[in-house]
């Protein structure tokens, strides 16, 4: 009687291996200074992420079921960190490329479903006060629970006729917003905006300006570059500051906002397919989006695990001068003027 073959089969069979050679790679024969290398994270940290998304990754209606969890992951980790599909890869854990395009896909998605219990805004009144005494003690600016910005990721052109995702240097992007506190934890991450779209654009119509038009984050705001219109509820720096008090303030914007920067070279760091130097993601916008939003929840979910990582200029970003025209517009909003004129009155002269 013929014994049918596994998808998991046939790949340990394309590297001449049975089954055994699989079961035999196991974390605990390997050092940390091995997984850091060949996947970014140490051991302790991927037990946790088979233990957080094992269920998921182990649904009786997928494909890769013959494929364990844990290889599931490391395939992943692969993946986000390298950027590639290398045979190096696979052949460390016995499975093709095309298992490990799946591994990916899989562990993404389990990662995207748990968006919401690791990226948000703090739910109490206690841990939001505790945002902006930490920012106030950065350097002297009150009221400030996170730091707004946007980033380009790199994508395969969908087709010839969609210029959605052509961004300002021509070429294809998604432009993600993306909002974190004093240590660089994401609190916010849309990532489905198409790169043609100016930072401005697509403030104005995420949830994120929704939740705070409704006053969800009162007597507070965010801290955005001259990229943003001027809002109550998020501060820009000034065009041309003038007097010393506009001076001392613009200082003090542009040290805390820093924060969001460092931020980006950091996820930029560690999950090497976001930087642009193995090309552009070569997924659809959908999944390019979800694969970005997964390596953010990792991101962290590796901060909550103590893992920080030193960030190096990365040359592959996709960044976007200011759009001049909107600094010469942010008054318009004459509520939000008298706010800022306040805030520097009250705090910087």
């Amino acid at each position: 009687m013929a014994i049918p073959i596994t998808v998991l089969d046939c790949d340990l069979l394309l590297y001449g291996r049975g089954h055994r050679t699989l079961d035999r790679f196991k974390l605990d024969d390997v050092t940390d200074e091995y997984l850091m290398s060949v996947y970014g994270f140490p051991r302790q940290f991927i037990y946790y992420l088979v233990e957080l998304l094992g269920a998921s990754l182990s649904r009786p209606t997928q494909r890769s079921r013959a494929i364990s969890p844990e290889t599931q992951i490391l395939a992943a980790l692969g993946f986000y960190t390298s950027g590639s599909f290398q045979t190096r890869m696979g052949d460390a854990i016995g499975i093709s490329q095309a298992s490990m395009s799946r591994c990916v896909a899989n562990v993404t998605e389990a990662l995207v479903e748990r968006a919401s219990q690791f990226i948000h805004f703090p739910a109490d009144e206690t841990s939001m006060q505790a945002l902006k005494d930490g920012f106030y003690g950065l350097a002297g600016m009150p009221g400030v629970i996170g730091v707004v910005d946007c980033i380009h990721v790199a994508i395969k052109a969908p087709n010839a006729e969609d210029l959605s995702y052509v961004n300002r240097k021509g070429l294809h992007s998604l432009n993600c917003l993306m909002v974190c506190d004093l240590r660089g934890a994401l609190m916010t991450v849309e990532t489905n905006w198409p790169g043609s779209l100016q930072d401005s654009t697509v403030l104005q119509q995420s949830s994120l300006c929704s939740q705070f038009e409704a006053g969800m984050h009162k007597d507070s705001w965010l801290l955005g570059d001259s990229s943003f219109f001027l809002r109550t509820w998020l501060m820009t720096p000034l065009h041309i500051p003038e007097t010393p008090t506009e001076h001392r303030y613009n200082m003090v914007h542009a040290a805390t906002h820093s924060v969001i920067k460092k931020t980006f070279q950091t996820l930029n760091s560690r999950f090497r397919c976001l930087d642009g130097s193995k090309g552009a993601l070569q997924y659809s916008p959908e999944k390019s989006s979800h694969i970005i939003l997964a390596c953010c929840v990792l991101h962290n979910i590796s901060l909550e695990h103590g893992l920080d990582v030193c960030s190096s200029p990365v040359t592959g970003l996709v960044e976007q001068p200011p759009e001049e025209e909107y600094e010469h517009m942010e008054s318009l909003d004459f509520e939000a003027d008298r706010i800022r004129q306040e805030l520097m009155l009250t705090h910087f002269s």
